[in-house]
């Protein structure tokens, strides 16, 4: 097809709504920034739609996952340099937070056709320091939690499950973020639900979710963690009380703005799931030909499961073509990314205590993966111009 995009075909987008511009004015209009009414109902809706009691809103999904990861250690009495278990391929923010909490990562390779934490590789890397697992669901695709908790069940292990990329799909009947510990949300910019910068850490234990609270804001006393408190705690404890600090925590709070970009985000995620599907299922369905024929891998959900297709990951089976085909991409507008190699990153690079073990099947995802957009910005039109490029790279002239 000659078509050509009128501007880069990216991985993901953000539109206004009239309902987003209506929240965001009335958040203005009431005069209040900091954490209030807004932020508990996005918390409280957000929680709800995975299955959750208790929601705890911050700056990013890498703080949710930081303060998950202290409040359970604090709960349990973790030492510095255990062990929690991660997938080799995943964002670097998975295993940063696990070092910036005081942790060890302990790297398992993920699974061929899901990408996903291969639960037996999981179970091979316990050991007698490893107090947590942390799952992550990649690109919008559940992991196996099913065989994650069971692990998780026999080996003594508490779970935190990384969703930043997924959300409001089911495997198994459960929904995504509704297993372990605690699961953390990111609605940064090219999310699935995006307010600019956010996260949220998601359990039914009232416990993590007041020492989570806590560490967002500075680790201050429970006691008066919002303006709010002043109304119901008493007057002697809040006078007393409101600067004292019972832990050492961190500045992760965001504002009542992002909060209603949030809840008008969420009022439309059924339909902003259904474009993504509906997208994938037609690049799945353009690019059949070239997976036939053995060139590419395309996406597998497994049986009983959701993808929420936050991205349409992609795997060339050929060495050395994986790279020259994102910059041909690249040059014909349609944005790409590798798909989030972690073991390769320079920032490990000789941290042998890190990098303990091998990993075939990331080292070969790192060398041959990658990802292209599959959101709701994207139309017919620019589905099948995507089909047509990849298709023409390899040589059938991108008919359509």
């Amino acid at each position: 097809m000659n078509w050509e995009p009128p501007e880069q075909l990216g991985v993901g987008c953000w539109q206004v709504t009239p309902q987003a511009r209506r929240y965001v004015n009335q958040v203005l209009d009431s005069g209040r920034l900091s954490y209030g009414p807004v932020s508990r109902e996005f918390e409280t809706r957000f929680a709800a739609a995975h299955g959750r009691r208790h929601g705890v809103l911050s700056n990013s999904g890498t703080s949710a996952l930081h303060v998950a990861l202290a409040a359970l250690a604090e709960k349990h009495g973790w030492e510095p340099g255990d062990e929690v278990i991660v997938p080799a391929v995943t964002f670097v923010a998975s295993a940063n937070t696990i070092l910036q909490a005081g942790l060890r990562p302990v790297f398992a390779d993920v699974d061929p056709l899901t990408y996903n934490l291969d639960p037996a590789a999981a179970d091979a890397a316990v050991t007698g320091r490893t107090r947590a697992v942390m799952p992550v669901h990649l690109c919008g695709l559940p992991a196996d939690m099913a065989a994650v908790m069971k692990i998780a069940a026999a080996r003594g292990l508490r779970v935190v499950e990384d969703a930043c990329e997924t959300g409001f799909v089911s495997a198994g009947g459960q929904p995504v973020g509704s297993h372990g510990d605690v699961a953390c949300f990111s609605t940064y910019v090219a999310h699935l639900i995006v307010t600019g910068v956010g996260g949220l850490s998601l359990t039914d234990d009232p416990e993590l979710a007041t020492v989570m609270r806590s560490l967002c804001n500075h680790g201050r006393d429970p006691v008066y963690l919002s303006i709010d408190d002043d109304e119901t705690a008493s007057l002697d404890e809040v006078v007393s009380r409101r600067f004292w600090f019972t832990r050492h925590g961190f500045s992760y709070r965001v504002t009542e703005m992002e909060a209603a970009l949030g809840l008008a985000a969420l009022e439309t995620r059924d339909a902003m799931l259904a474009a993504r599907q509906v997208n994938a299922a037609a690049l799945s369905a353009g690019l059949a030909g070239l997976a036939a024929a053995g060139v590419l891998q395309l996406p597998r959900i497994p049986p009983g499961a959701e993808h929420a297709f936050m991205m349409y990951p992609l795997v060339v089976t050929a060495d050395g073509v994986r790279d020259d085909l994102m910059l041909y991409l690249e040059k014909r507008g349609i944005e790409t990314r590798m798909l989030t190699p972690l073991i390769s990153q320079p920032v490990y690079a000789g941290r042998a205590d890190v990098l303990a073990g091998d990993f075939p099947v990331a080292r070969y995802l790192n060398g041959h993966a990658f990802y292209i957009g599959c959101h709701q910005g994207l139309g017919e039109r620019e589905i099948s111009y995507m089909c047509g490029t990849i298709r023409s790279y390899f040589g059938d002239g991108g008919s359509s």
